[in-house]
């Protein structure tokens, strides 16, 4: 299976501030990867690093086998971005993006453009500044997508969309992918989309990944088990990735359902969710 991105040792230091890596993470083509993690855990510095907008300290990026240092130019025209936070200057109207963005891209759709502008209701002679935030969103994604890109890069593509709009985009999205080539990075606090849509998530905190795995692996062997105090002290503490003692009783995250269903038959059992999994590894005893 060819790669779409391979990051190899990538740091980025902000002084004293914040720093990032050392990153190692590999996006075979054709999945959705969700990438998870706190406000100011590294994921924007991660997607700015990609896309050439910071310099990194040190390391490699690949997209599609090109390094990016050699080949941005040609790179991206293939990559598709949705950035958190409006990047179009408030006077411009939807023809007025058209025309910019046909004369910067070789495979600019036109005609795609505006059928994605027709169909998320998007008055093409509006002003930015006019659109409501959720409009403003849709208006991203439409020009990521309208230059038929094989990436997209996405940090917060459904913030702001009320939750029939974010199916909407989110079926778009699946459609994007249903050609095997293409390939979505996206990185968002509403996890639950990625429990529908991610085939792997990537869970970066201070900087530093501390979990890649594929999303089937992590809801098949990842849980909650709880109990009381008097019990949480018999259990093997290898059987724990981290815990939570809350006022009566312990919430603890465990990695291997089967085993722990046999091993402990008394204590309850829940499936985890990737918002859960988020919690429990950040805020968690280890």
């Amino acid at each position: 299976m060819n790669n779409a991105i391979e990051i190899k040792n990538l740091t980025k230091r902000y002084d004293d501030l914040f720093s990032l890596g050392t990153i190692n993470m590999t996006i075979p083509s054709g999945q959705i990867v969700g990438l998870i993690g706190e406000n100011g855990a590294g994921k924007t510095t991660l997607i700015k690093s990609l896309l050439g907008i910071i310099n990194r300290d040190s390391g490699t990026i690949k997209i599609f086998n090109k390094d990016i240092d050699k080949y941005e130019t040609l790179i991206k025209e293939d990559i598709g971005v949705v950035l958190d936070g409006m990047f179009f200057p408030e006077v411009l109207t939807g023809k007025d993006i058209n025309a910019i963005l046909k004369s910067s891209y070789k495979n600019w759709d036109e005609d795609l453009f505006f059928q994605y502008l027709k169909d998320f209701q998007i008055d093409a002679n509006k002003k930015v500044n006019k659109l409501s935030k959720g409009m403003r969103k849709k208006l991203e994604i439409a020009t990521s997508l309208a230059h038929h890109p094989k990436l997209l890069i996405l940090d917060e593509p459904t913030s702001g969309l009320d939750p029939i709009v974010r199916k909407e985009v989110l079926d778009i999205f699946l459609k994007f992918l249903s050609d095997e080539e293409h390939t979505i990075l996206i990185s968002t606090h509403i996890t639950s989309d990625l429990e529908h849509i991610a085939d792997k998530i990537v869970f970066i905190d201070k900087g530093k990944i501390i979990l890649d795995e594929s999303r089937d692996d992590i809801m098949d062997n990842y849980g909650i088990l709880r109990c009381d105090a008097e019990y949480f002290d018999n259990i093997d503490k290898k059987d724990i990735v981290s815990y939570i003692k809350n006022r009566y009783d312990y919430t603890v995250l465990v990695n291997d359902m089967k085993k722990i269903k046999k091993k402990y038959k008394e204590c309850v059992l829940d499936k985890i969710t990737i918002e859960d999994l988020m919690v429990l590894m950040i805020k968690g005893v280890k």
